[in-house]
């Protein structure tokens, strides 16, 4: 190894990673807390060890000239190192601590906090980063290998994954109180196809979840709006625009009070399971692991208290 390399030091990586992920000098000595000067001065250290320049201005634009690419993927590792290193020497200390990094998809997003809480109350140290996606958002942060653990229904097939099934989602039929349907005892799945339905965008696990039943079912349904979110159908349900197949967790509380009502649907719920998964050839961290070994561990317990 160069021994210019062995002299950078981890404050000019930092800096480094700032102007990377804001694209801008100023912006980077704003977060850093530094004059603009001292960034430049910094970079222009940096590229000297290094003998390559980082960025290049194309226009009024900042851009990663391939050293920088190359540098940013090895400060990535070294950080995540440095965060297991953390996590392993709090391990040797008696707690764990650290950051579990956790994609969910958006029909878990209700469940997912007291899922965290459960396994927090045993490991106090523990903070939770969480991010909500889709489907398809979720399967392309599984290829960048962005976060520790990720919770979603139906595990892509064609990547090689460790997963665990963890919990029912059950897809219930919803309508807003007074529809027609509501005073029914029973009714075929076909009857839902007298009205429109509100159905996310494609690349939902939900909508391709439903559209794979209905398929099943030999049933076409006449499509109404496409909704970004399950809050969006919830609400949509609720001003009348149609109805909506939904996860009973997303909409607990307006069957609770009323303003929504589950349709006595011949078929329905449609169980899919959230299973939390991760790359097989991943290494967890520390605090996946014990969270990972903790879903496993109490998997029956926490079905029976989050259902």
């Amino acid at each position: 190894m160069r021994k210019e390399l062995t002299r950078m030091t981890f404050r000019q990586l930092h800096i480094f990673r700032a102007v990377c992920e804001h694209a801008s000098y100023s912006r980077a000595a704003e977060i850093m807390g530094l004059t603009q000067p001292a960034v430049s001065l910094q970079i222009k250290q940096l590229e000297e060890l290094i003998g390559q320049p980082l960025f290049d201005y194309v226009g009024k634009k900042l851009h990663l000239c391939p050293a920088a690419e190359t540098l940013l993927h090895t400060c990535d590792n070294l950080m995540e190192q440095l965060h297991a290193l953390d996590m392993r020497l709090s391990e040797l200390h008696g707690e764990l601590q650290g950051m579990l990094q956790l994609a969910v998809e958006s029909s878990a997003k209700y469940l997912t906090p007291h899922l965290f809480a459960a396994f927090r109350a045993a490991h106090p140290g523990v903070q939770l980063s969480l991010a909500v996606a889709n489907r398809a958002q979720l399967i392309r942060r599984l290829g960048d290998n962005r976060d520790d653990l990720t919770l979603m229904s139906q595990p892509p097939q064609d990547m090689a994954l460790e997963f665990l099934p963890l919990l029912d989602n059950p897809i219930i039929a919803v309508a807003p109180a007074g529809h027609a349907l509501t005073h029914a005892a029973s009714l075929p799945l076909s009857a839902l196809q007298e009205f429109p339905l509100l159905m996310r965008e494609p690349g939902s696990g939900t909508r391709k979840a439903c559209e794979e039943f209905l398929q099943q079912q030999r049933v076409h349904i006449r499509h109404g709006m496409e909704l970004m979110s399950q809050e969006a159908q919830r609400e949509g349900v609720l001003a009348g625009l149609g109805l909506a197949l939904l996860p009973r967790h997303a909409v607990r509380q307006e069957l609770s009070n009323g303003s929504l009502c589950e349709l006595p649907i011949e078929g329905l719920p449609f169980k899919r399971s959230w299973c939390l998964l991760y790359p097989r050839q991943k290494r967890l961290s520390p605090v996946a692991e014990a969270f990972y070994s903790f879903c496993q561990r109490e998997r029956l317990s926490l079905q029976r208290q989050l259902a």
